[in-house]
């Protein structure tokens, strides 16, 4: 078992020697697809680029007086928490948000601190098109899709989303089976980035499901989704690794990057990322459904390896994640990290 876990930290080591970057690079204007295609997704690669979407309309249009007047009426789905972490591990437990419904305007009250609430973190992150299913008045603001993305892929976006929140809303690390175009209208994101092939140094556990509920005192509490079954997380905080539970994470080599208004993150498809924003800040991402081909199966070996060799799981639950990994279809698949 030794010799496979130090075969696995040295595909690491030589996955960054031979071709990842040592830093996310920038490109100054949007590619041609086919080059793109070649230099970054085929690769795996990350990049930021430059003047993509910065003629957007929303870039000068989307200031809290033009969102009120356009949207402030409509109802959008809020992620509330007592302190910003939603999808995250929390002690023994997975814990989702509350998930509210509020006017738009209220939202805006909230963020700019015009509205006396009862404590939490709120954040506008509903997933799966939440752009075009809640907020379809904004769309003429942005493009439907990024053509060179589009024509790089041979498909349109499964889903275009729409991010607004305080600077205290964090997204814990996980990765997602999507090619990924993030888009920043106002503000910034930071990123801390991983490539799939330091997985072996991520440490995962499996949790009971659990969703946050602010009761009529104001205090949280956490509600366990007792139908649900468990979920495979990442307990670490990039920001603050338990180094003495976690010494594998050492290894890890992280990318840190800060993405700006007008600016665009591609963001591979497997790849680790944990997410923290300016308060305030909106963005529009697009989920480009990745190709289930040699990279994902090899991506499932990598997993399955380090389920056997990981320590910091017990048995129990690597049979856990090995029989939701068996059960689980591949539109589940999907969907699993879809944060």
């Amino acid at each position: 078992m030794e010799s496979v876990k130090k075969r696995l930290a040295e595909f690491s080591l030589e996955a960054h020697d031979l071709y990842l970057n040592q830093s996310v690079p920038y490109l100054e204007e949007s590619p041609d697809p086919l080059q793109f295609y070649r230099d970054w997704i085929g690769p795996n690669k990350p990049c930021i680029i430059r003047n993509a979407c910065s003629h957007w309309p929303a870039l000068t249009r989307w200031t809290p007086e033009y969102l009120r007047e356009t949207v402030g009426s409509k109802v959008v789905s809020v992620a509330v928490t007592p302190h910003g972490y939603a999808d995250a591990v929390n002690g023994d437990r997975f814990v989702m948000p509350e998930e509210r419904a509020m006017s738009f305007s209220s939202v805006l009250d909230v963020i700019e601190g015009k509205q006396q609430h009862r404590g939490g973190v709120f954040y506008v992150q509903k997933q799966c098109s939440n752009l075009l299913e809640e907020l379809p008045e904004l769309t003429d603001d942005v493009e439907p899709h990024v053509s060179w993305m589009s024509d790089a892929l041979g498909k349109l976006p499964d889903a275009v989303n729409f991010w607004l929140g305080e600077e205290s809303a964090v997204t814990s690390m996980h990765k997602d089976h999507y090619e990924n175009l993030y888009c920043v209208i106002s503000g910034e994101k930071t990123f801390l980035l991983l490539p799939p092939t330091d997985r072996p140094f991520i440490p995962y556990g499996v949790y009971q499901p659990a969703v946050y509920h602010q009761r009529e005192d104001g205090e949280f509490e956490v509600v366990d989704q007792s139908d649900t079954e468990k979920v495979p997380w990442i307990p670490l905080d990039p920001l603050d690794p338990d180094l003495d539970r976690y010494p594998e994470y050492r290894k890890a080599r992280p990318l840190r990057c800060s993405v700006k208004a007008g600016e665009m993150l591609y963001l591979p498809s497997l790849w680790f990322h944990h997410v923290q924003q300016s308060h305030g800040c909106i963005a529009v991402n697009f989920w480009y459904d990745m190709e289930y081909d040699i990279k994902y199966n090899y991506f499932q070996l990598l997993e399955g390896l380090c389920d056997v060799t990981g320590s910091t799981m017990t048995s129990q639950q690597h049979n856990v994640i090995g029989e939701t990994r068996t059960e689980r279809s591949k539109e589940d698949l999907k969907h699993v990290d879809r944060k």
